[in-house]
C-alpha cells in the first residue's frame, strides 16, 4: 500500500477560488475546498445521517477556509508538491496518511442500528457480536453506499415491510439500490425476491450485500433496467411473479406513474405495495395517484419530513 501526504493551504472565502485556480495550473489534482459555510450547508442538508454534530468539530470548522490535495510521500509525490505550491504565498501543513486510513478511518461512523420491531442492521465488520433478542439482523457494507438504513424514508420501509411481510412472500423490489429492503425481507421469512435498479452498479453491490446474509442466486436475482420506459423489463417482472409485496423506497415522481401498472406485478387480492421516499408535502399526491390506479392505503407513516405508505388491491 502507498502511503499518502495530505498538502493543507490556508486562505481566506475570498480568495479561495485563485487559490484553487492557481493549484490547479500549477498541476494539483482532486482537489478538496473546505470552509465554514460549505460545512454548515452540507450538515444541513445530510442531518438525516445523524443525531447529533460533535461541538468540538463545530468550532474546529469555524472561520476555516482551506484547500487540500494529495499527493504520494515519496521523491515524486514531493516533486509534485513543489511545483503544485510553485508561486503561492499561503501557510502550508503537510500530515502522512496511509492508505488503511482512507479506506478503514469512516467505519467508526457506522454502528448497528436497530429499525422497527425486528430489524438489526449490522455493518460487516460488527459481524459476530450479539443480536439483540427478538431481532434479525441485515448484514451491510456502507463502504458500497447505495443506502445503509440510515435515512429516514428507507426505516419508515423496513417498518411496514416487517409488519406486512409474511414467511414464504415473494418480493420485488424496485430501486433496490444496496439491496437492504429486500434482502431484510428474505432474513424476516421471504422465500425469495428480485431486486431492480437503474444504475446498473447496483447489481454487484446488492449480490454481494445478499452474500454477507448467506443469501445466494437461486433465491435473489437483482436487474439493471428502468421498468418505466423499459416495456419488455416491466413484462418479465411480471411473468416471473405475482409476488405479494412489491416495495418502491423511491421518490413520488417515480412512484406516481409506477402506481398505473403495479398491480401487473401483485396477486389480484392480498398483495401490498409498500412505497416511500416520498416528501411528506407530495405524500395526498400520491394516495391519489394510488387511489386511481385500484389501490386502496392500508396504513401512512411520517417521519422528519418523510412518507411511506402499504396499499392493497382495492375490492
Amino acid at each position: 500500500m502507498n502511503d499518502w501526504l495530505e498538502v493543507t493551504v490556508e486562505t481566506t472565502d475570498g480568495e479561495m477560488d485563485d487559490l484553487a485556480a492557481k493549484l490547479t495550473m500549477n498541476g494539483a489534482e482532486g482537489l478538496v475546498l473546505e470552509n465554514e459555510a460549505d460545512f454548515k450547508n452540507f450538515l444541513e442538508q445530510n442531518r438525516q445521517y445523524w443525531d447529533y454534530v460533535d461541538d468540538a468539530l463545530l468550532e474546529r470548522m469555524r472561520g476555516v477556509a482551506r484547500v487540500k490535495f494529495y499527493v504520494t510521500d515519496d521523491d515524486a509525490g514531493r516533486a509534485q508538491m513543489a511545483q503544485a505550491l510553485a508561486g503561492i504565498d499561503a501557510p502550508v501543513s503537510t500530515v502522512p496518511l496511509k492508505e488503511e486510513d482512507w479506506a478503514y478511518g469512516w467505519q467508526k461512523y457506522y454502528q448497528p442500528m436497530a429499525v422497527g420491531e425486528r430489524v438489526y442492521i449490522v455493518p460487516e465488520w460488527e459481524r459476530g457480536k450479539p443480536v439483540p433478542e427478538g431481532r434479525r439482523a441485515v448484514y451491510l457494507n456502507p463502504g458500497l453506499t447505495f443506502g445503509t438504513g440510515s435515512h429516514a424514508s428507507t426505516q419508515l420501509c423496513l417498518t411496514l415491510l416487517e409488519k406486512r411481510l409474511r414467511d414464504g412472500d415473494a418480493v420485488l423490489d424496485l430501486g433496490c439500490g444496496s439491496g437492504i429492503l429486500s434482502i431484510a425481507a428474505m432474513n424476516l421469512g421471504a422465500s425469495r425476491a428480485l431486486g431492480v435498479d437503474i444504475d446498473p452498479k447496483s447489481v454487484d453491490v446488492a449480490y454481494e450485500n445478499a452474500g454477507l446474509n448467506g443469501i445466494g442466486p437461486d433465491r435473489y436475482t437483482v436487474r439493471a433496467g428502468d421498468v418505466l420506459s423499459d416495456g419488455k423489463l416491466a413484462a418479465a417482472l411480471a411473468a416471473g411473479g405475482p409476488y405479494r409485496v412489491v416495495l418502491a423506497n423511491i421518490v413520488a415522481d417515480v412512484i406516481i406513474p409506477l402506481s398505473a401498472f403495479v398491480r401487473d406485478f401483485l396477486p389480484g387480492e392480498d398483495g401490498v405495495f409498500i412505497c416511500s421516499g416520498i416528501i411528506d408535502t407530495r405524500a395526498d399526491e400520491v394516495v391519489r395517484a394510488l387511489k386511481k390506479n385500484g389501490l386502496r392505503v392500508l396504513e401512512r407513516l411520517e417521519r422528519d419530513g418523510w412518507c411511506a405508505l402499504a396499499a392493497e388491491v382495492g375490492a
